[in-house]
C-alpha cells in the first residue's frame, strides 16, 4: 500500500538530499603501509610523493631535500603545504622528481604535497585550497613560432 504524501514532506526531502548531493565527500586515501600517494605537476616537471606519519623525513630522487634544492626560495616553497596546517615535521615524504628545472620540479613538489596532504588528512583540504596549493598552474612555455627567432621575438628591423 502507497504512503500518502503532502507536498511540503516530498519539498523537505528534496531539499536535504540536494544538501547531501552538493557537498562532496571527500574521504581518507591510503595503502596498507599507511602512505597516501600523490602526484604533483608544474611546467614540465611531475613529481610522485608518498607520505606518511613520521619525524620529518624528507627525501627526493635519493638525496636529502636540502641536497636536492639547494636554494633557500625552493626549500620554502616546499615547507609551505606544512606551515600553513601546523603539521611540520609531522611526516616522512619520499618522492621522485623528473623533467623541467629545479623551479619547475618544487613546484610540482609542493603540489603533489599539498595533494598528498588531503587525502591523508581530508580536513586540511579547505586551507590548502584557499591558498591555492591544490590548483595545478596551467602555465607553460609558449611554442616558438616559424619565421621567428624565438615565440615572440622578432628580428631586428631595419627600414634600408
Amino acid at each position: 500500500m502507497a504512503e500518502s504524501r503532502t507536498l511540503a514532506d516530498l519539498s523537505k526531502t528534496k531539499a536535504v538530499a540536494a544538501a547531501q548531493a552538493a557537498e562532496p565527500v571527500h574521504e581518507r586515501k591510503v595503502d596498507k603501509l599507511g602512505r597516501a600517494y600523490a602526484t604533483g605537476k608544474r611546467k614540465d616537471a611531475v613529481a610522485r610523493v608518498w607520505i606518511k606519519a613520521g619525524t620529518g623525513k624528507f627525501v627526493v630522487n635519493g638525496k636529502e631535500s636540502n641536497d636536492y634544492f639547494a636554494r633557500p626560495v625552493l626549500r620554502m616553497l616546499l615547507q609551505q603545504p606544512f606551515s600553513l596546517t601546523n603539521r611540520a615535521g609531522q611526516f616522512d615524504i619520499y618522492a621522485t622528481v623528473s623533467g623541467g628545472g629545479l623551479s619547475g620540479q618544487a613546484g610540482a613538489l609542493r603540489h603533489g604535497i599539498s595533494k598528498a596532504l588531503t587525502y591523508y588528512e581530508p580536513a586540511l583540504r579547505p586551507a590548502l585550497k584557499a591558498q591555492g596549493f591544490l590548483t595545478r598552474d596551467p602555465r607553460v612555455v609558449e611554442r616558438k613560432k616559424y619565421g621567428k627567432p624565438k615565440a615572440r621575438r622578432s628580428f631586428q628591423f631595419s627600414k634600408r
